[in-house]
C-alpha cells in the first residue's frame, strides 16, 4: 500500500503538472479494446505457460472455499487498484514523459519505440520485485506492458491500457475462483 500511496502521488502531480490533451478521455471503444485484447493476452499466457496440461490456480483454502478476506487482501488489489495504478504510472507518466521528450531530437516512432521498451521493462521489473519468475511470465509480462503501451501510443488515450490490464488480471481472478472451487 506504501507503494501504490508514492505512486499515486507522482502520478496526480504528474497529471496536474502536464497531461496531453485527451489522454484522460474516454471513448467507449475503450471497453473493446480492454475485454479483447486482455482476454487474448490471458489465452496467449494460456498458451505459451501450457495451461492445457496443468490445473486450475486455486487460493490455498483446504476446504475449497475462498478465504473470508480473499476479496478485499487479494481480488481487489490484483484486480482493480494494483492495474489501475500501474498503468497511470507506467503508461500516462513514464511512457507520456518519455515520448514528449524524446520525440522533437528523435521524432514520433523512435520516440514511441523508446517509451514503450522502458515502460514494457519497468512493468516487468516492478512484478520481478515482488517476486521471482520464470522467463516465459516475464516475456508475458514484457508482452501485456508492450501492448498497453501500444494501446496509448496509437489512441492517445489511457483507459484502453487500463481496462487490457484490468481483465488480463481479472480473467486469472476468475481462473483461481473456478479453481478453489473445483479442488
Amino acid at each position: 500500500m506504501t507503494l501504490w500511496l508514492g505512486f499515486t502521488v507522482a502520478i496526480l502531480f504528474a497529471i496536474v503538472r502536464a497531461r496531453p490533451a485527451g489522454l484522460l478521455r474516454f471513448d467507449p471503444v475503450d471497453l473493446l479494446w480492454g475485454l479483447c485484447i486482455g482476454l487474448g493476452l490471458r489465452g496467449l499466457q494460456g498458451w505459451w505457460s501450457g495451461s492445457a496440461s496443468v490445473s486450475f490456480p486455486t487460493a490455498g483454502a483446504l476446504d475449497g472455499n475462498l478465504p473470508g478476506d480473499w476479496w478485499l487482501t487479494v481480488a481487489l488489489p490484483a484486480g482493480l487498484l494494483g492495474p489501475v495504478i500501474e498503468e497511470f504510472l507506467l503508461r500516462a507518466v513514464v511512457l507520456v514523459a518519455l515520448y514528449q521528450l524524446l520525440r522533437p531530437a528523435v521524432g514520433a516512432l523512435a520516440a514511441g519505440l523508446t517509451g514503450l521498451l522502458v515502460s514494457a521493462g519497468a512493468f516487468v521489473l516492478l512484478h520481478v520485485a515482488f517476486g521471482a519468475m520464470s522467463l516465459i511470465d516475464g516475456v508475458l509480462l514484457f508482452t501485456v506492458g508492450a501492448v498497453c503501451s501500444l494501446t496509448v501510443l496509437l489512441t492517445g488515450r489511457i483507459w484502453g491500457a487500463v481496462l487490457i490490464h484490468v481483465v488480463y488480471n481479472v480473467s486469472f481472478l476468475a481462473l483461481v475462483i473456478v479453481g478453489t472451487a473445483l479442488k
